[in-house]
């Protein structure tokens, strides 16, 4: 039976763990779950390890990007053969993971991400997150030659072999659409699948209207230059 690592990023998300967890592990008893608490104000680290699962702080808020890594370090170092990025705040709805889970496991491509939008699952982004996704989703569908709905979907699957690359290789800031790019660099292949996902079950996103502008300027730029450094790469062996 294959190893299988939930990795929970978690900033102050004390309201919403405890249910987060508990849901997780009816509908996955099998897997592991490894909350990274990045450097929370509130009892968040206190909250997961009362809740029995594996724990590892960070020493200040260092960003999604930072977490991901460390539970990715985590996961290879452990031997997993599977991790899961599944949302702290609830609105991954745990039931959805065994799908993504089979797809993943057919072994067909290495990286599975859960989109809201592949199918209508009545999730409707804010305004301006709107702007942001279906500007990435189409270039990153050019990118990469393939119809991409959600590059901003934080709900993902990886195999082994992908946990490998993501512990030597993970953006900082704002990661999930670099990354895939580093991964489509690296020859690595992904799909979506259609998830239905919730509304947060407490706090707030930190990423307001003009947070969202930088964030989408940030990104573009960080793709970009992840481009350029592959065309230059390739120019030196010609």
């Amino acid at each position: 039976m294959e190893k299988v690592l939930i990795i929970i990023p978690a900033y102050n998300e004390k309201e919403s763990l405890p249910d987060v967890i508990a849901s997780v592990r009816k509908e996955i008893p099998e897997a592991d779950v490894l909350v990274i608490n990045d450097g929370s104000t509130d009892t968040t680290g206190f909250i997961a390890r009362r809740e029995k699962v594996e724990v590892i702080d960070l020493p200040y808020n260092m960003g999604i990007g930072a977490a991901m890594q460390t539970g990715y370090k985590y996961s290879f170092a452990e031997g997993y053969d599977v991790s899961v990025q599944f949302d702290g705040d609830g609105q991954h709805p745990a039931n959805q993971i065994r799908n993504i889970l089979r797809q993943l496991q057919e072994g067909r491509v290495d990286v599975i991400i859960g989109s809201r939008f592949l199918e209508d699952t009545g999730y409707v982004p804010s305004f301006s997150r709107s702007i942001g996704i279906v500007m990435f989703a189409r270039l990153m569908s050019i990118i990469m030659r393939q119809k991409i709905t959600d590059p901003t979907s934080g709900f993902r699957a990886a195999n082994r072999a992908v946990i490998e690359f993501y512990s030597r290789h993970y953006p900082e800031d704002y990661p999930e659409v670099e990354a895939l790019v580093l991964l489509h660099r690296a020859g690595f292949t992904m799909t979506e699948v259609a998830v239905k996902m919730e509304k947060r079950m407490s706090g707030r996103s930190s990423i307001t209207p003009v947070r969202g502008i930088y964030y989408m300027v940030k990104v573009t730029l960080a793709v970009l230059v992840d481009l350029l450094k592959s065309t230059e790469r390739r120019r030196c062996y010609e």
